[in-house]
């Protein structure tokens, strides 16, 4: 069984960045009507002629316990995933380079927390965990190849 942690900025460094604005100071805009929390991950998608792509991902739980098989990376750009479902959600990854499977960690996203992989890291895709679920995601989009996949040898198992 594999332990779930808080998702947090501190614990979540290696892999990226979270997005969330607790703990973040506002600047006021349009003549104090709105708060802006800026700046809030490292978007990086400009390789190889790469640029910004914006989509919204609906993502179905899976059953219970939750079978994790396989793992995916983008070598040539982050990958931002920011919940628009009021809904908590599992992060798994493992650190960037060559894929260990004994390094993967599992964490538990609260509603209103987005996370940024970094170029390279290691996740499984959004794991919706009590109803299907919105992500808007924010990557890159453009030629070349942006996207490995490695099977795990031995499936882990997460129970919720």
């Amino acid at each position: 069984m594999t332990e779930i942690k808080p998702l947090t900025a501190e614990a979540f460094a290696k892999y990226g960045d979270v997005i969330e604005v607790d703990s973040k100071e506002p600047i006021g805009i349009n003549y104090g009507y709105t708060e802006r929390f800026h700046d809030l991950a490292n978007i990086d998608v400009t390789a190889e002629g790469g640029r910004a792509g914006v989509s919204i991902f609906r993502s179905q739980p899976l059953p219970m316990p939750i079978s994790i098989k396989i793992m995916e990376r983008h070598p040539l750009s982050s990958q931002a995933f920011m919940p628009l479902s009021n809904e908590p959600y599992l992060v798994v990854v493992a650190p960037a380079g060559e894929f260990d499977e004994s390094r993967i960690e599992v964490f538990l996203a609260q509603p209103g927390q987005g996370v940024n992989y970094a170029a390279g890291t290691w996740h499984h895709f959004c794991l919706a965990l009590n109803k299907p679920s919105n992500f808007l995601v924010v990557d890159r989009t453009g030629k070349g190849h942006n996207c490995d996949e490695v099977e795990l040898k031995e499936p882990k198992s997460i129970f919720v």
